[in-house]
């Protein structure tokens, strides 16, 4: 597998030369952050972003993300038109020389924390969820807002949507998702670009919101509707393993031939529907990353992987869940665990 390190541009106090000092650290996952939903990214934009990370001695590998248009998740009228926008971006990006293109279908909002500095016991601080808080917050209030979402609705555009969605089912939705992609995935084929849809952060339904990449069932759903290669997966641990009613071993068990890309995040449940975000260690966190890199190498998964979201240690601050310091050593334990599954064999646990 190839090590990538998210970076979100050169407003991110994370710097490219600080990036490419992480050792065996090959590719950058990136985007243009500001073109609004909907529109084509020009090509010479993206040979811009592509240049800039050449020349600190790395590749743009994954492009996260080419964000959905709402419209085209509601089914609106204007979907089509914006559906031939999305169209042509990956034609821009193939011609660049970008292969995968990483996004999700969820509604409004991206991923969805309740702290974003929530202290743990040896004084670092990371990303928590806590679903009983979740619930009392209004989300028109604007007392909450986190690293990804679209910032760009104002209050009562928001609330129209977010109205909108209450009429909208999650069959609807997930109907919406597959006209979508019965539409760009003859051009994904076309242009050989690999589309990873990321799953539900977290995998259940928030605000009222209905939520449909939620585990194996719905992995299944979407391969039968549309079978091809390049509709594959994001399959981003933290994610599918918020809750232990998804078995991540059964997930890349299935969807082995469709993981595009891979987000490695240990996450420590602390109740029903809750929990924090912890450094990748196994020996931290809830999940069993070792086995389940391993499991990954040894299904035959070879795709760009990325640590996820880190804490923040060494007093470093900036963007929740984006610091340098311990992504880099989460970056440092992946490639621990891949060598020695790569010079052994397999893993003894």
């Amino acid at each position: 597998m190839e090590m990538s390190f998210r970076w979100y541009g050169s407003d991110d106090p994370v710097k490219l030369e600080d990036i490419r000092q992480i050792p065996q650290m090959k590719g950058i996952v990136s985007a243009i952050y500001d073109i609004p939903a909907g529109e084509v990214w020009p090509y010479d934009e993206i040979v811009k972003l592509r240049d800039a990370v050449a020349a600190h001695g790395m590749h743009l590998n994954v492009i996260e993300s080419v964000p959905v248009h709402e419209d085209i998740k509601m089914g609106r009228g204007r979907r089509d038109a914006l559906i031939e926008n999305y169209k042509e971006t990956i034609r821009n990006l193939a011609k660049a020389g970008i292969g995968t293109v990483c996004y999700n279908f969820m509604p409004v909002f991206d991923w969805t924390r309740i702290e974003l500095d929530a202290p743990l016991p040896d004084g670092s601080n990371s990303l928590k969820y806590d679903e009983a808080l979740v619930k009392d917050i209004d989300p028109l209030s604007g007392e909450l807002t986190l690293p990804g979402w679209d910032l760009s609705y104002q209050t009562d555009d928001l609330k129209e949507i977010i109205d909108a969605y209450q009429d909208i089912s999650e069959a609807q939705l997930f109907d919406n998702l597959i006209y979508f992609l019965e539409r760009i995935i003859p051009v994904a084929e076309a242009e050989d670009v690999l589309m990873a849809i990321h799953p539900d952060d977290p995998p259940w339904s928030i605000f009222g919101l209905p939520r449909i990449i939620t585990g194996a069932d719905a992995l299944r759903k979407l391969f039968k509707a549309v079978p091809s290669r390049h509709n594959g997966i994001t399959f981003c641990t933290g994610s599918y393993g918020s809750t232990p009613d998804n078995d991540l071993f059964e997930i890349i068990e299935l969807a082995k031939e469709r993981i595009h890309f891979v987000h490695a995040r240990n996450v420590k449940w602390t109740g029903e529907r809750s929990f924090q975000e912890t450094s990748h260690s196994v020996h931290d966190g809830s999940l069993d990353m070792v086995g389940i890199v391993g499991k990954l190498i040894e299904s035959g998964v070879d795709v760009p992987i990325r640590p996820d979201h880190g804490r923040m240690i060494w007093g470093e601050t900036g963007r929740p869940g984006y610091g340098l310091y311990d992504r880099a050593l989460g970056a440092a334990y992946l490639n621990g665990i891949i060598d020695t599954v790569n010079s052994k064999g397999e893993i003894k646990r």
